[in-house]
């Protein structure tokens, strides 16, 4: 198995390079940014060429496993050549995330793919529960959607209950004579 890249940290690098070549004056950040853009093209074209090749010999296991290689599928994404659109993407990470919310959340339920990035998620079914659960599967969905559609810039979970649960309130017996019930000695 080769090593893991992590393709944010990577991003982040070329961000960060970029900004330390700006400062060189602008003629050397824009053939940074051309050189970059050249990279960037090649390696897209060499993308496309390799899921043509798969396509057409009709690999499915093999453009299955391509797709579901964490860095492969990300480097797709970024070349607009993954062959599931964001909301299948979308749905099959809350499919995976489900058993593991167990009884806090309830359902995840998709309910949009905005052109902007947002992903709208509602939650059916759940609990009031406290502050800390809500925001432990919050997380958790989050980080599945991420991971699965790293092009969303955003998810918004609908459903969780605000605020803690109400408390049950006891409250010392009032003092008195209580009635007896009939048979009780």
């Amino acid at each position: 198995m080769p090593p893991a890249h992590d393709v944010q940290a990577a991003g982040n690098r070329v961000e960060a390079l970029l900004a330390e070549l700006a400062t060189l004056g602008e003629p050397a950040r824009a053939k940074a940014e051309e050189l970059v853009r050249a990279l960037v093209e090649l390696y897209g074209a060499g993308l496309e060429r390799v899921v043509e090749i798969v396509t057409e010999a009709e690999a499915a296991r093999i453009l299955h496993r391509l797709t579901a290689d964490d860095l492969v599928a990300g480097l797709l994404v970024l070349h607009d050549l993954h062959p599931l659109s964001t909301q299948e993407r979308v749905r099959a990470a809350l499919e995976e995330v489900r058993p593991h919310l167990g009884g806090h959340a309830g359902d995840v339920e998709l309910v949009a793919v905005e052109e902007t990035g947002v992903v709208r998620l509602r939650l059916r079914g759940a609990g009031p529960g406290c502050p800390s659960s809500r925001t432990a599967v919050t997380r958790a969905i989050e980080r599945a959607v991420a991971r699965a559609a790293p092009e969303v810039s955003r998810v918004d979970v609908e459903g969780m209950a605000a605020g803690p649960a109400p408390l049950l309130q006891i409250r010392r017996r009032p003092p008195g004579p209580y009635p007896v019930p009939e048979g009780v000695a």
